[in-house]
């Protein structure tokens, strides 16, 4: 067997301890491999960056100061609405299949906060409540004139107390709120009817028995302080 010089040896040493070289093919693609994830992550920070910006610009917040129920179905829209009045709660039952276009027109109000402030300006004993922002004599005072005869009518048991309206007339301003404190046999002539109460019987009374002046107007102010618009009870 031939014996390797030690000059060889030093030789195979040097090469076997020297650095590996990287090909230019190489650098060059793990700088794009780079340059592609850096890409990446700046695109998804943009993107949920944006997304958030969109969700505080919509304001997203309570069901009623947005439009959070606009352009939904029907069966989507909330059922029922309770009204935060200044001498308690009222929860009503919205008609949505027998007045849907009243109920849509009533929520999108609800979520204008168009309902906040309103005040019960007349105020008729043994007959209805009505809430507005309108101080003139309007749609209730109008109706007195026939409560007479009203009373020795035979009242149909469809035209129940506690049921919730807006006056059909249109010189009313905006949409106003009605509340019958007893069966009107000629309601539907008055009013669309487009709910009922269910939870707060009470409180419509109590509203009811306010001492008002000559001309049915409250003599203490009573307001709506909010509506708030719900799927269930």
């Amino acid at each position: 067997m031939a014996r390797i010089k030690p000059q060889a040896l030093l030789v195979q040493s040097k090469r076997k301890k020297g650095p590996t070289r990287i090909s230019i093919t190489t650098i060059v693609f793990c700088s794009l491999v780079v340059a592609l994830i850096v890409l990446s992550l700046v695109a998804t920070y943009r993107h949920w960056s944006h997304r958030s910006n969109e969700q505080k610009e919509g304001g997203l917040s309570t069901f009623e100061d947005t439009g959070a129920f606009r352009g939904a179905k029907k069966y989507d829209l909330p059922g029922h609405a309770v009204i935060n009045t200044s001498k308690g709660y009222i929860t009503v039952e919205l008609f949505k299949e027998a007045s849907p276009q009243t109920v849509d027109k009533f929520i999108d109000l609800c979520q204008m906060g168009h309902f906040k402030g309103m005040p019960f300006h007349h105020v008729i004993k043994n007959y209805v409540i009505q809430a507005g922002h309108s101080q003139q004599l309007a749609a209730a005072e109008d109706w007195t004139s026939k409560v007479k005869i009203r009373s020795q009518l035979v009242t149909s048991p469809k035209h129940e107390a506690f049921m919730i309206g807006t006056s059909k007339t249109k010189d009313t301003k905006g949409f106003e709120l009605f509340i019958t404190t007893a069966p009107i046999p000629d309601l539907h002539d008055k009013l669309i009817v487009f709910g009922r109460v269910i939870k707060g019987e009470d409180v419509v009374q109590e509203i009811e028995e306010v001492d008002t002046d000559l001309h049915y107007q409250p003599k203490t102010p009573v307001e709506i302080i909010n509506v708030t618009l719900k799927h269930e009870i």
